[in-house]
């Protein structure tokens, strides 16, 4: 594997489907879930992400999976056991695909977000609240890629995350600042966006 860092533009020899969780009790409840002793246990899909998926199964428009890696947090695994069920895929959890960790915001109002963003947007590398920094997140993210490319090709894989983490993957991929990986459109509840 070369030691050449991935970009939208470098070839992959894999095609990835990267889709955010479905709507989940956090986002209904408006409430920021990003550290494991919550969210990996707690706060699955609410009844609108459970029909949204319903959805997106009836409707599929994308390749068909051939693995399916997700975050561990109960509303990505919620979401990938949909799909699993689905295509009849095994699924796995990996820890580099979880969400960003806010620090000190967990439990708080999502209406706080904002406040890390504004912040991202002046220093990626910032800590404030004790939040994983962008390009922390970033380069986990990336490793996932990365390892899969090393050990697999010519499949079609489809990797469960979460918004901010998948907002920074795509930024990074186009290699552009990751300090404006708010400056993308937002990513929806149980949408994907497809790597080719």
């Amino acid at each position: 594997m070369p030691n050449a860092p991935l970009t939208a533009r470098q070839p992959r020899r894999n095609r990835y489907l990267l889709m955010r969780h479905g709507h989940s009790e956090a986002n209904a409840n408006g409430l920021i879930i990003s550290r494991p002793e919550r969210g990996l246990a707690g706060f699955g899909l609410s009844p609108r992400g459970h029909a949204q998926l319903e959805g997106l199964l009836a409707d599929w428009r994308w390749p068909l999976p051939d693995r399916l890696l997700h975050s561990d947090f109960r509303r990505t695994t919620e979401t990938a056991e949909w799909i699993g069920r689905h295509f009849g895929l095994l699924l796995a959890p990996h820890a580099g695909l979880r969400e960003r960790s806010f620090g000190d915001l967990e439990g708080l109002s999502d209406d706080r977000y904002p406040d890390i963003w504004a912040l991202d947007a002046n220093d990626p590398r910032h800590r404030a609240f004790g939040v994983e920094s962008v390009t922390r997140v970033a380069d986990r993210m990336l490793a996932v890629i990365a390892a899969l490319e090393a050990e697999t090709q010519g499949e079609t894989i489809l990797l469960v995350s979460h918004g901010d983490p998948l907002q920074i993957l795509l930024t990074a991929l186009e290699e552009r600042p990751l300090s404006a990986h708010r400056d993308r459109e937002p990513l929806a509840p149980a949408s994907i966006t497809m790597l080719s």
